[in-house]
């Protein structure tokens, strides 16, 4: 039996989330009491599920998440794609990031006629447990995020801690079934979209390609990632924007890639290398290479008005894609669908390669080591 316990290392500690407590207080046990509510919630859910459908395979689905409900029907048709390509299995979809739970959960947005609309989703700690007391026999993890960055660091590092049974006490889970997925190998772990230099980089840049070469033709086509900071560069991972882009242009010089968060690959960074071509004027159109269209595509690239431009500091993050590119003279265009940007989830032929990494998705502790190579 090959033993998962011996695999963490510091790196992926360094990447899990806890829960933060304060010093000794009442709160302490609202917490753990929370936690418990959170599992029972979830337990039931899907033993609900399991029950009525009878599969024996479970597919969890991991977004970072998001507050618009745009983003939740893309969600639900990621979902559906996913029960389509897999009818053996059960499909759930889980959100890591806990301000994206509970905004959705308060109704933080509104649909297009200006309904609230509250939904919600848990934790993949949560999600993991039920599947576990369901006792699926196989279980796909599916990472939605774009590249093996910091939010894929604590996607395995979730999945890691439910094989090692490592949440609460009141939440603990059968052991022997853990070994016995263990021993068959019955935990899989889908990489990112842009988690192979050599494969993914490529086939993402040929669709892309085939779905944007007639703006190309015209314009410009500026793509906005999310990046990592130099110090949360997990994997190094935001070298993935960088061989797109290289990728993408030998399609045609007039794509770009950029991001919000990655240093030196700003929308300064995107003008600088466009004016390095020679391109200072024309059309830009503007994408989000990112899983949804949330808030850093509403806000951060296609945001228009005084609110998204500060005259003084132009570079400043406050400053939108649109707003910065139509003071340098740009003709500045987001396409919309049904009112909203459009995520890479959206996309058929995106969504599909996402979808083939859960069909070729390796066994958990093969992943791992493919990330975290022993020296």
């Amino acid at each position: 039996m090959k033993t998962i316990k011996s695999l963490i290392l510091a790196t992926l500690a360094l990447a899990m989330v806890a829960p933060v407590f304060t010093a000794c207080s009442d709160d302490d046990d609202k917490t753990v009491n929370n936690l418990v509510s959170e599992y029972e919630v979830n337990d039931k859910m899907v033993a609900e599920q399991k029950a009525k459908s009878k599969k024996d395979v479970a597919v969890l689905l991991v977004a970072f998440g998001s507050t618009w409900n745009n983003a939740f029907l893309a969600f639900d048709a990621t979902k559906k794609a996913y029960e389509q390509a897999f009818p053996q299995a059960d499909v759930y979809v889980s959100f890591s990031s806990d301000i994206c739970i509970n905004r959705a959960s308060a109704g933080e947005n509104t649909d297009d006629n200006g309904n609230i609309v509250r939904r919600d989703y848990y934790e993949p700690r949560y999600l993991l447990h039920a599947i576990g007391a369901a006792k699926y026999s196989k279980i796909y993890v599916q990472s939605l995020q774009v590249i093996p960055g910091e939010e894929f660091a604590a996607v395995v590092a979730s999945v890691k801690k439910f094989m090692n049974n490592g949440y609460i006490a009141s939440a603990h889970l059968d052991d022997k079934y853990l070994a016995q997925l263990e021993e068959n190998e019955a935990v899989f772990l889908g990489m990112p979209l842009l988690s192979d230099p050599d494969n993914d980089v490529p086939e993402v840049a040929k669709q892309l390609n085939a779905i944007y070469n007639a703006e190309a033709k015209q314009g410009v086509v500026a793509f906005m990632g999310h990046g990592n900071p130099d110090t949360y560069d997990t994997f190094k991972a935001n070298v993935r924007y960088t061989q797109l882009e290289e990728a993408l242009q030998k399609y045609s010089p007039n794509y770009f890639v950029g991001t919000v968060d990655m240093p030196d690959n700003y929308k300064q960074d995107v003008m600088a290398r466009m004016e390095a071509k020679g391109i200072t004027s024309g059309k830009v159109y503007l994408h989000a290479l990112m899983s949804i269209a949330g808030d850093h595509a509403h806000n951060d690239m296609a945001g228009e008005g005084d609110d998204y431009w500060t005259p003084m500091a132009p570079e400043s993050e406050d400053v939108s894609w649109f707003e910065f590119f139509s003071h340098k003279n740009f003709d500045v265009n987001v396409p919309v669908v049904n009112k909203h940007p459009q995520g890479l989830l959206e996309q058929p032929t995106i969504l599909n390669v996402w979808i083939n990494h859960t069909k070729n998705a390796e066994f958990l502790e093969d992943a791992y080591h493919s990330m975290y190579p022993e020296e």
